[in-house]
């Protein structure tokens, strides 16, 4: 059973190829001569070809030792960018990164820091996957993310988290509801109030509704909206009532609709957090991540 070549011994086959001489083709490689010839002698013993024609004088590249010389010229770029692809990503903070985000938090948050983000760390590619947070925690522990930015509660088992802050809610109501004048509500101003919320899988729904425990709003089972800008649109035209989060509030979701916003005593506001498999090799950068998502928000 033949053996692999080594990288080495195809580096040599493209020298040779390329300089038609073994004298320049090891000084190209920094060998000896010998050294390369033996090394080619081997390649074609473990290969059982020949790749050259050899005279005192000269040497022949076979055909099938040109073809298979643009094989290992491909195969050497290929291994180039191999080793310059983990030299990227073993800067810190650099590379690929994969981040999963919650639609609740992610569109509100993510465009204000963005450019402080890419300013920061301009060698960061950043990707990002928008989605419920069951399907992205899935994807967590597959591998196929790096991170995901959702909020708490809600059960993550193992992963590590990095609490950014808390994000608390307001009552949004048309300017004809009767607690429109209100500066603010209570749970119990809300008691079996039909609120109008997220379609199931959203953690906002529950997040919402747990707010008030143990008195407070019930959803709204006639409807259940799939974005928070839908929801806004149809409190504005006076369909019903519903929560909005601080964060998407601050970001200007309701900035073109005549709706009046309430704050909401008492309730247990959810908490963003970035998150992150134990095993994960980049621990220390997203610890430096969450840091400074932190400290973007927050300024």
């Amino acid at each position: 059973m033949s053996h692999l070549p080594s990288l080495r011994q195809l580096e040599f086959l493209v020298a040779l190829v390329e300089e038609q001489h073994f004298g320049r083709a090891a000084e190209k490689c920094n060998v000896s001569q010998s050294a390369l010839s033996t090394a080619l002698k081997e390649l074609e013993q473990n290969l059982g070809v020949h790749l050259a024609e050899r005279t005192k004088r000269s040497v022949t590249i076979t055909p099938l030792g040109n073809s298979l010389a643009d094989r290992a010229r491909h195969i050497l770029l290929d291994t180039k960018a191999f080793v310059d692809f983990a030299a990227a990503n073993s800067k810190f903070l650099s590379g690929d990164m994969k981040l999963g985000v919650i639609s609740t938090v992610g569109p509100y948050l993510l465009p204000g820091i963005m450019p402080q983000l890419r300013k920061k760390f301009p060698e960061l590619r950043l990707f990002i996957k928008e989605g419920i947070t069951h399907d992205l925690l899935a994807a967590l522990q597959s591998g196929h993310l790096d991170a995901v930015l959702l909020a708490l509660p809600f059960e993550i088992g193992d992963l590590v988290q990095f609490p950014l802050f808390e994000d608390g809610y307001k009552l949004a109501v048309t300017p004809q509801h009767p607690l429109a004048n209100r500066q603010h509500v209570e749970g119990q101003d809300l008691t079996d109030t039909k609120m109008m919320l997220l379609e199931k899988g959203h953690c906002l729904q529950q997040h919402a509704l747990s707010a008030f425990l143990p008195d407070g709003p019930v959803q709204d089972s006639s409807f259940e909206a799939t974005s928070l800008s839908t929801l806004v649109g149809m409190v504005a035209e006076g369909l019903g009532t519903t929560l909005l989060p601080d964060v998407a509030i601050t970001a200007g979701l309701t900035d073109n609709y005549d709706v009046c916003l309430i704050d909401v005593d008492k309730a247990l506001p959810r908490e963003i957090a970035l998150v992150w498999r134990k095993s994960s090799p980049r621990g220390e950068e997203l610890q430096h991540l969450g840091e400074f998502i932190k400290e973007a928000y927050e300024g």
